[in-house]
C-alpha cells in the first residue's frame, strides 16, 4: 500500500477518468491528493463519495507523496516531474515528454511489467494509439516474431482532449444548423470530415503521432528491427480510436492460429464473427479497458502476413487504465517484498 497517491491533471479528460479508476478499484493507499494548474485549482472533484479540493502543481507540492500518477501537456511534465522524483515520489506519466528517453521506461503491464519494477525515477505509459497495436502484436510477435506493420488509424476526437469533444459535437450541431462554429482544438473542420494529420509534420513526411508508434512499438516490445509503416486520420467519432493493422510475421500464422493467441492474450477480447456482423466498433468498446480485435483474415498479398481490425477507449486503456493499471503492479509488488 502507498502512503500517499497524487494525480497531476486531475480535472482533465483522462485525469478524471483516473480518479474514477482510482476509486472503482479501491487503490490501495492511506490518502490521496489532487493537482491541476492554477487556472483549476481551488475547484472540486468528487472522490470517494465526496467533494476533494483541487490544489495547485508546484514544484514543492510532492512532499510526502508516494506515487505521483501524471496526465499533462508535455511541458508542464518536463517541467514538474523531476521534482516529484527529487522528493522521493514514484512517477507514473502519460505525456509524450518522457518515452523516447534511453533511461525511462515505456511499459504496457500485459507486455513489459519487469520495466515497470526495474525503473528508476520516471515510468512512461505510451501513446494512446500505439497501445492497443502494441498490446495486439504482442501475441503474434511472441509466437512468429513479426517483422513488418502496416496501421491506419482512426481516432477520436477526444484524443485531443475535452476540447476535441466539444469541436465535434458543437461543429456537428452547426453544421446540420447551416451556421459558421469557430473549431478550436481542430484546424479544419472535424464534423462530417477525415482529417489525415495528427501532430506536427517532420521532414520525412510523417507526423509525430504516427512517429510514436513507430519507436515506441519498438521500445516496448523489446525489438528495434520492426518495421512499422503508419497513417494516423482524426475521424468524427467522440470516443475509441479504431485501427487497420496489417502484420508480416517472419513464419506464417494461420487465421485460427491468430485467433486463438489474441484469444489468449490478457486484455485482448475477440469479437469476430462476420457471418453475424460481429466486430468490434467504438459505440460497443467506449467506456472498456480492453483492447477488442475482429476481421481477423489472411493477407490476400502476402503468404506470411495477417489483417484485422482493432479498436481500443482511448481515454481508458489508451491512457487511464493503462497508468492505473501500472500503479497497481507497483503496489503489488511493494506490498508482496
Amino acid at each position: 500500500m502507498f502512503e500517499s497517491v497524487a494525480v497531476v491533471g486531475a480535472t482533465g479528460a483522462v485525469g478524471r477518468i483516473i480518479l474514477q479508476l482510482l476509486e472503482e478499484r479501491k487503490f490501495p493507499a492511506r490518502s490521496f491528493r489532487f493537482f491541476a494548474s492554477a487556472r483549476s485549482a481551488g475547484t472540486s472533484v468528487q472522490f470517494q463519495g465526496k467533494p476533494v479540493v483541487v490544489e495547485e502543481l508546484t514544484h514543492d507540492c510532492f512532499k510526502g507523496i508516494s506515487l505521483v500518477i501524471a496526465s499533462t501537456p508535455d511541458e508542464t511534465a518536463a517541467e514538474y516531474l523531476p521534482s516529484a522524483v527529487k522528493a522521493g515520489a514514484k512517477v507514473i506519466d502519460e505525456s509524450g515528454f518522457w518515452r523516447m528517453k534511453p533511461d525511462v521506461a515505456l511499459v504496457i503491464p500485459e507486455i513489459n511489467p519487469e520495466a515497470a519494477l526495474n525503473a528508476k525515477g520516471i515510468i512512461a505509459s505510451p501513446n494512446c494509439s500505439t497501445t492497443q497495436m502494441a498490446l495486439a502484436l504482442k501475441p503474434l510477435h511472441d509466437a512468429a516474431r513479426v517483422r513488418r506493420v502496416i496501421v491506419s488509424t482512426y481516432q477520436a476526437t477526444s484524443g485531443a482532449g475535452l476540447q476535441g469533444t466539444a469541436d465535434l459535437l458543437e461543429g456537428s450541431k452547426a453544421s446540420l444548423a447551416g451556421t459558421k462554429y469557430e473549431y478550436k482544438a481542430f484546424r479544419y473542420p472535424i464534423a462530417f470530415n477525415a482529417i489525415p494529420q495528427i501532430g506536427g509534420f517532420k521532414d520525412n513526411g510523417y507526423t509525430s503521432e504516427e512517429l510514436k508508434m513507430v519507436y515506441e512499438t519498438r521500445k516496448i516490445l523489446g525489438d528495434e528491427t520492426i518495421q512499422v509503416c503508419p497513417t494516423c486520420i482524426r475521424i468524427p467519432v467522440s470516443n475509441c480510436h479504431s485501427e487497420s493493422i496489417n502484420v508480416e510475421t517472419e513464419r506464417p500464422l494461420s487465421v485460427e492460429e491468430a485467433k486463438s493467441l489474441f484469444a489468449a492474450t490478457p486484455g485482448i477480447l475477440v469479437v469476430d464473427d462476420p457471418a453475424n456482423a460481429q466486430y468490434p466498433m467504438p459505440s460497443n468498446c467506449d467506456g472498456r479497458d480492453e483492447v477488442f480485435v475482429g476481421r481477423i483474415r489472411k493477407d490476400l498479398s502476402h503468404p506470411n502476413a495477417i489483417s484485422f481490425w482493432c479498436v481500443s477507449d482511448n481515454l481508458r486503456k489508451g491512457a487511464a487504465t493503462n497508468a492505473v493499471q501500472i500503479a497497481e503492479l507497483l503496489a503489488r509488488h511493494q506490498d508482496s517484498r
